[in-house]
């Protein structure tokens, strides 16, 4: 499996909004894109399809910008690769009639496993992930 450079930039503008969800402040495009290393033309196009799956919501006006439309615990990785590329695991033999059954199950195991992963992968985890390596950067 091979993810895109989409599905990257997704999850790092997610993580970006994560990070100032307490704030509850809408962040600019370009405020993500610069503390994310985005290349802001990537982004309107991404943080669209991250607001169709209500993973995301914009903010109008002279504050406006983007909010998590969720919080950080409720938003798994998964949503996110979802949102932006489909499947996590997809090949045609999984509906293939001539793959051999042994073969089949060892895709739909592959596939239940990375689904599994990703599901278990919340943005909330990832900041505290972040919170405590930088504690320990201090000690």
């Amino acid at each position: 499996m091979k993810l895109s450079v989409k599905s990257d930039y997704a999850a790092r503008a997610v993580l970006s909004l994560a990070r100032h969800y307490p704030e509850r402040a809408a962040l600019r495009m370009d405020d993500v894109a610069d503390e994310q290393g985005v290349p802001p033309k990537y982004l309107p196009q991404i943080l669209i399809e991250l607001k169709a799956r209500g993973i995301v919501r914009s903010v109008r006006g002279k504050e406006g910008g983007y909010l998590l439309a969720r919080p950080p615990a409720e938003i798994t990785l998964s949503d996110v690769l979802r949102a932006v590329q489909g499947p996590l695991f997809d090949t045609p033999a999984l509906s293939d009639s001539r793959c051999p059954p042994e073969l089949r199950r060892a895709w739909q195991k592959l596939q239940r496993s990375l689904e599994e992963a990703a599901e278990a992968i919340t943005f909330q985890q990832m900041i505290e992930e972040g919170v405590a390596k930088e504690k320990m950067y201090y000690i």
